[in-house]
């Protein structure tokens, strides 16, 4: 466990203590023993008072430990505490307490009802536990000298340089903000082509318009208090000359940036193996644009569709492909067909059955990074709702009307979701050190680029070593997070002459959405599906999203779900036909566009 990690852990103890005390005091003061009993398993009184404490403190450490700690973060810290004591609420009083004395789970709404006085005791836990937290590593940090601090007369300035704003660069960027937040001898600096930090595991969401794409982005600059940042793309890194070459846009002069430390988190990029006519002609879900794209090209199929009278072309409008079993593509297929069919009411002139979801996926299962009993759930639950799978299947190319195979077969379709390969950035490629066969730089377990001096990178676009298996570390959100704070700390070490230390993570988790308020979960070996998977997935993904701000406007754009249709407003012309195609006016047909290519005002 790293200094950090268990710094977190222990005041989430402490915090879980405190409110726990309190929570137990109100439980009583209130009189419901009896009826509270259930908080954790225990009457919060006489002996059973020394328990309550125990788990109250265990609680409250892996609250720590699972959301961590975040500069400027208070309100976040608060509103995760109330979503976690809402989440043990469901995990403890309704679902294990109830297994252990014999009784089915609570899961009813009379039995959810008759625990509800258990949920105000967990909602003020989680509520304080939260709050205290943040309050007690703030402090720390203030009464505790920065670990990593230079003295304040080194000369001369040192520049860290971090490329990249995702997941790994942000976490890596606040990190050296908080370390060097006294010592003005380190400057650091953040680059990235985009503003905002994105929060991909609801891109989804966003192309399948059951969330506002600004509401999963959160600002950069409003995330660091004193990293300096550019927003600008990179044209060449020279590690020779330790320095970054970058454009702030197409018609400005190039910049040259120096480094004495350069970090790369650079993520990832789509990688359409060379086959013929798939990138000109599919979508990917990398960005907001990208979700915003597909999103205004599935309501503008349906306008289409509505008002076409050739059968054929009917058919391939309304067939939507999306290539690639992993989390991606199955969360995205899922999402498409509940865009649809929700919609379905405006077009009167569409069937239930004629549109079409399609997943074509390589392996013999999708989700192979699950376990296989979770991943033949997902499989059962969307054959169900009509999705249609094609596995052991590759795709071969595409065309802005077809999708075709290697086996020779192929599907008309207008609308081709590609998740099915990522590739490093091709930044990476000039560089002259170490890659894997994909073009991953690849790290020593430090964090530190093979074959390159005072070069670091974490994220999608490194090859780093897992220390608890012989496999690299996946590209998961959890792993670029504690990999940007590790090498954050590594760099504030080696500053100092001392020695970086490997790298440690153990996956908390995998979590996949499955549309209609089901997914599947693995957690620490425990396996979840349905319902409470998916109140899982909102909870954790909600408490990790950025921002106090962020945070509320997800959940009313998620509770507005619950009562209302999604949004079917086109933002960027479409392929809607004209009023005078839908009267039957003798009017030429426009030429349709490449799927996947912009058009017009769209991104």
């Amino acid at each position: 466990m790293n200094g950090a990690l268990k710094r977190d852990v222990v005041a989430g103890a402490l915090a879980g203590l405190v409110a726990g005390t309190i929570s137990g005091w109100a439980i009583l003061a209130q009189g419901l023993t009896a009826t509270a009993a259930s908080f954790i398993g225990v009457a919060p009184s006489g002996g059973g008072f020394a328990v309550h404490l125990a788990v109250s403190a265990f609680i409250g450490g892996s609250f720590g430990a699972v959301f961590r700690y975040s500069p400027y973060g208070s309100a976040a810290s608060l509103t995760g505490g109330i979503l976690y004591g809402l989440l043990w609420w469901i995990i403890g009083s309704l679902t294990l307490i109830p297994l252990v004395q014999g009784r089915p789970p609570a899961w009813s709404i009379d039995a959810a009802g008759a625990a509800l006085p258990n949920l105000v005791a967990q909602l003020l836990y989680g509520a304080i536990t939260g709050g205290l937290f943040s309050v007690l590593v703030s402090q720390y940090l203030r009464r505790t000298p920065a670990p990593a601090a230079v003295p304040h007369d080194r000369e001369p300035l040192t520049r860290v340089v971090i490329l990249g704003g995702g997941f790994g660069g942000i976490s890596a960027a606040q990190r050296l903000d908080q370390i060097y937040a006294r010592d003005r001898s380190v400057e650091t600096t953040l680059i990235s082509h985009s503003n905002y930090l994105l929060f991909t595991p609801m891109l989804a969401e966003v192309a399948a318009s059951g969330l506002e794409a600004q509401h999963i982005s959160a600002p950069v600059r409003a995330a660091l208090a004193r990293v300096r940042f550019l927003k600008a793309d990179v044209e060449t890194i020279d590690p020779a000359a330790q320095v970054v070459r970058l454009r702030a846009s197409a018609g400005s002069a190039a910049e040259t940036v120096p480094y004495d430390h350069l970090i790369l988190a650079l993520g990832s990029v789509p990688n359409f193996y060379g086959l013929p006519g798939l990138e000109a002609h599919s979508f990917t879900l990398k960005t907001l644009a990208d979700a915003t794209a597909l999103r205004n090209h599935v309501i503008g199929m349906l306008e289409a569709a509505d008002g076409e009278p050739d059968p054929a072309q009917r058919r391939a409008q309304l067939t939507f492909v999306v290539a690639g079993g992993g989390f991606a593509g199955t969360e995205m297929v899922a999402e498409l067909s509940d865009l649809v069919r929700g919609i379905l009411r405006y077009y009167p002139n569409i069937g239930r059955d004629e549109p079409r979801f399609i997943l074509v996926h390589s392996g013999e299962r999708i989700l192979p990074e699950i376990s296989p009993q979770l991943a033949d759930y997902a499989l059962s639950k969307l054959t169900a709702r009509g999705i249609e799978f094609l596995l052991k299947t590759r795709v071969a190319g595409a065309t802005a009307e077809t999708v075709s195979f290697t086996d020779g077969g192929g599907i008309p379709t207008r609308t081709l979701v590609w998740t099915a390969g990522n590739q490093p950035h091709p930044l990476l490629g000039p560089l002259p050190c170490e890659k894997n066969r994909v073009g991953a730089v690849i790290d020593a377990p430090s964090l530190q680029v093979k074959g390159l001096a005072n070069v670091w990178a974490v994220g999608d676009c490194a090859e780093i070593p897992d220390a608890y298996t012989d496999r690299p570390c996946p590209p998961t959100a959890q792993h670029a997070l504690r990999q940007g704070t590790a090498v954050a700390d590594n760099v504030s070490v080696v500053l100092r002459g001392a020695a970086p230390v490997p790298f440690k993570f153990r996956t908390v988790g995998v979590l996949v959405a499955l549309g209609r308020r089901t997914a599947v979960a693995e957690i620490r070996g425990w396996k979840f599906s349905g319902f409470l998977a998916w109140f899982i997935w909102r909870t954790v993904y909600l408490a990790r999203l950025p921002g106090f701000e962020k945070k509320l406007r997800v959940a009313l754009d998620w509770t507005l779900d619950l009562f209302f249709p999604r949004d079917i407003v086109l933002m960027a012309p479409s392929a809607a036909p004209t009023l005078s195609q839908t009267i039957g006016a003798p009017v030429p047909a426009p030429t349709p566009s490449p799927v996947g290519e912009p058009v017009g005002d769209q991104p």
